[in-house]
């Protein structure tokens, strides 16, 4: 787990050292470990290292291989590394180092573009051929790792962070019309490949890009599994899937142990976090470290899950670590977390993964997460009335945006309104797309291809990244969402969503936290403002900056702070939130 950067001029000159040595000097946090830069001609790649497989200087990056002509800069983890690297040695390959990512540039030579449909696991990839001059850039299926790319004065430019091209220089920071609609409306999720800066521009997921020497690009997407039912399976009882589910699950939990350092869990006390602390425990994992976090209650709202968690933590034996935080802790902690998003994230859990990031930290450098699972496996309140409905277009936007058109109208000023209803058109457009079964199936997809991949997934890398921290996230495992893609939506909805994960879960753990009410993990002091939260979004919203910026509506914005919590979303955020973190995000950053 690292962070990477680079620059291919198209122009004819040499590659901007000094630019990738900034960009990659903004990425300490993501790789305290080590530092690397290399260049040649009009190519430079820069990466910071977080050890975790192959601690020696071996594996350093950029990783250069004369013999091949290839250099490489990666970040994330291969968990199948050590039978690809069986495989390749097989097929005459000579490694010189341990890790994860030398099998990728040795896969790379072996199997070419194709090489990603051998990973399994999380990256991004950016890699040289010396004697082409082709550059190419991957992504791993389900986006868990970043990659951010701009095109600047002759170049192309390439990062783990949005905020290290920022440090480059040159980028066009002019606000995407369409990206702010997004976030005012699509619950604050700005599909790839925009982001709220038209200059900046983010590699979708599963993609492999290729920037050749004559000038041109060319891109595929090379994973995109059918939300169909499979015949082969017809004949499946509930019990045969939970059954599959819960070997798949095993495998993929399995698979994201493989490190040279010891791994940890982020356990909240829910269905998911358990199931994988179980699991691991099943596997014969002794004296797991596990992590949970709760908040002082604010306006009446719960802010800890710690009874659920404790059930887990002792059912199990692990070596558990519990942090309550008061709202003191909170608002200095703010403005910090801000500072970590590579974009503007509103989900009031972003403060509290950031926090719980800084102490698991302090004991551990990867953890698994139990990320995933509502969209994986239907387990939000917006899925039934989707599946009920004649229109689940209709019953998907009323239960999941923000707001609509009209109301991303009556918050924007006038420079800043889009021309039309961008993420309406965004969201039918992909409810179209073939290869999904019913409604339910197609808003799965959306939800896992886009929502989860830049809302809770960006935030997990975003806050742990923070710190140094490597988050694994197994219901991302790709062959489990392909299982889980297949399956009937019945089976996925009972129980009151997650059904055929919950039932496979009572192989494994407590019922109690199998049935309890769903959770989420709250904060309660940025759902409900008051006190020094709220003066701080009152002066976000009253700086200097916002008014020069002029990105809001005068009256849209006092109102919102006469009355800052008589209103939320439908997805229970604050709408005042939102319009602050996304001024503060952009301050924070300088734009």
């Amino acid at each position: 787990m690292c962070g990477l950067s680079g620059e291919l001029r198209r122009d004819g000159s040499g590659a901007d050292v000094e630019a990738v040595l900034r960009m990659t000097a903004t990425m300490a946090d993501r790789g305290p470990d080590g530092v690397g830069v290399w260049a040649a001609g009009p190519v430079a790649m820069g990466h910071r290292r977080l050890k975790v497989i192959d601690l020696s200087e071996c594996a350093q990056q950029p990783m250069v291989d004369g013999e091949l002509g290839l250099t490489v800069t990666f970040n994330g983890c291969v968990y199948n590394y050590p039978e690809l690297r069986a495989e390749l040695e097989a097929r005459g390959h000579r490694f010189f180092s341990h890790g994860d990512t030398e099998v990728v540039l040795k896969g790379y030579a072996e199997w070419g573009l194709d090489v990603v449909d051998h990973l399994k696991g999380m990256f991004a990839v950016a890699l040289v051929e010396r004697d082409t001059g082709r550059v190419v850039l991957m992504r791993d299926r389900l986006g868990v790792k970043p990659l951010y790319v701009a095109e600047v004065d002759g170049a192309v430019r390439w990062a783990s962070t949005l905020p290290a091209l920022l440090a480059g220089g040159g980028v066009d920071t002019t606000l995407d019309t369409a990206a702010l609609h997004a976030y005012l409306s699509f619950h604050s999720v700005v599909p790839a490949p925009r982001t709220v800066l038209r200059g900046v521009r983010k590699l979708p997921p599963a993609t492999v890009r290729v920037y050749e020497p004559d000038g041109t690009t060319r891109e595929h997407v090379y994973w995109e599994p059918p939300y169909e039912r499979d015949p082969a399976k017809a004949g499946w009882s509930a019990r045969d899937w939970e059954d599959a589910v819960l070997d798949s699950l095993r495998t993929a939990v399995r698979r994201r142990m493989v490190s040279d350092v010891e791994v940890g869990v982020l356990l909240s006390g829910g269905v998911d976090s358990s199931l994988v602390v179980g699991l691991l425990a099943e596997q014969g994992q002794q004296g797991l470290r596990t992590f949970s976090i709760g908040f002082e209650a604010v306006g009446g709202r719960s802010g800890d899950e710690f009874v659920y968690s404790d059930v887990v933590a002792q059912r199990f034996g692990t070596n558990h670590t519990k942090m309550l935080v008061p709202p003191s802790e909170v608002l200095p902690a703010l403005d910090r977390a801000v500072r970590a998003m590579s974009e503007p994230m509103v989900s009031h859990d972003v403060v509290a993964f950031y926090l719980l990031s800084q102490e698991v930290s302090r004991h551990v450098k990867v953890v698994q997460s139990g990320q995933g699972a509502d969209e994986v496996f239907a387990g939000y309140h917006w899925y039934p009335p989707v599946h009920e409905s004649d229109d689940p277009l209709g019953a998907y936007a009323t239960a999941f945006f923000d707001r609509g058109h009209g109301g991303v109208l009556d918050l924007l000023s006038d420079d800043h309104a889009p021309a039309d209803d961008a993420s309406l058109a965004f969201v039918r457009a992909h409810f179209g797309k073939g290869r999904a079964a019913t409604g339910l199936d197609r808003a799965l997809r959306l939800d896992t291809e886009v929502m989860l991949v830049d809302d809770p997934v960006k935030r997990v890398d975003n806050t742990t990244m923070a710190f140094g921290l490597e988050a694994r996230v197994p219901f991302l495992d790709h062959e489990l969402v392909e299982l889980a893609a297949q399956c009937p939506p019945e089976l996925k909805l009972a129980h009151g969503g997650k059904g055929v994960l919950k039932q496979a879960a009572r192989q494994v753990i407590p019922s109690e936290v199998i049935d309890r009410p769903k959770g989420y993990f709250p904060v309660p002091a940025l759902t409900h403002l008051e006190g020094g939260f709220l003066e701080r979004v009152r002066d976000a919203l009253h700086s200097r900056a916002a008014r020069d910026r002029g990105l809001f509506r005068a009256e849209a914005v006092d109102k919102l702070l006469a009355s800052p919590n008589d209103a939320l979303t439908p997805l229970g955020g604050n709408p005042l939130w939102q319009v602050a973190l996304l001024e503060m995000w952009l301050q924070e950053h300088g734009l």
